[in-house]
């Protein structure tokens, strides 16, 4: 049968990122989306200029209906605006947990807009966290989580990962993206209490960017029930992202930070 996939995040009206990434990516790599909606954002390819959250008993009302009646076989958590959404969330999930949960800390926009609310931050770190199967920060969301400054270096990322676990993650995919690498590639880190995987990839030469860590969030959940374990998962992903991104200027959508290609392998 083919997997049934659930994303709780916010709608961006330009495709990119979100809800609309999500579903783009859960149909490129082969699983049925479904979708519940934690906010909506005024946004184009130039930035997010506002925010509306939908109410926390209307956002687990959501949840309850698609889990009372379809089996998932995993969710994936992106924006999640409010600590009032976020604790409905869990509390959801906590009566009726999927076989795998991918948590992508979303937490600023490209452009800088918090999509996050800081008495939010608490609530993700204590009650969604330690639920989670696969936690996907980027450096600078670490560093909130952890209440530091964001990782330097890739020696940096190995203490901060640890650091999550020693907080109560199952497993860590520390995103590379933001560090600087001579070697013009990005670097993410896998971590769990009993290991460290690097994965790596080259730097593509485009701007067209927007939505590469839903996206990539989107693809793990998506990949996993058809993986043996994340190591698996997390290469394929990374590699379905990659060519997502390679051929990202195939399109032509804004002026700004345009998304990519979720569906380059039909297109």
């Amino acid at each position: 049968m083919i997997p049934n996939v659930l994303t709780v995040a916010g709608v961006d009206p330009s495709g990119g990122a979100g809800i609309a990434a999500d579903l783009k990516t859960f149909s490129a790599l082969g699983v049925y989306g479904m979708s519940v909606v934690t906010a909506l954002t005024v946004q184009n390819t130039q930035g997010v200029s506002a925010v509306q959250s939908v109410p926390a008993p209307f956002v687990a009302a959501q949840l309850d209906a698609l889990l009372a009646d379809s089996e998932m076989a995993a969710i994936k958590i992106g924006m999640l605006a409010e600590e009032s959404v976020t604790k409905a969330v869990a509390d959801c999930l906590r009566r009726q947990p999927p076989p795998y949960l991918v948590l992508d800390t979303v937490m600023v926009a490209k452009g800088g807009h918090k999509l996050l609310q800081e008495s939010a931050v608490d609530a993700l770190r204590s009650l969604l966290v330690p639920m989670a199967s696969l936690v996907t920060p980027n450096l600078p969301e670490a560093a909130a989580l952890l209440h530091t400054e964001p990782a330097q270096n890739e020696q940096d990322m190995v203490a901060q990962g640890r650091a999550l676990i020693a907080q109560g993650a199952k497993a860590v995919l520390l995103k590379g993206g933001h560090l600087l690498s001579e070697k013009n590639e990005s670097p993410d880190l896998f971590v769990t209490a009993q290991h460290e995987i690097r994965f790596s990839a080259p730097r593509v030469p485009t701007k067209n960017t927007h939505g590469t860590g839903c996206s990539l969030s989107a693809a793990l959940a998506a990949l996993r029930p058809q993986c043996k374990d994340w190591p698996e998962t997390i290469a394929r992903a990374k590699d379905w992202l990659s060519q997502a991104l390679q051929n990202a200027d195939r399109l032509s959508v804004g002026k700004g930070i345009g998304p990519v290609h979720h569906f380059h392998r039909f297109w």
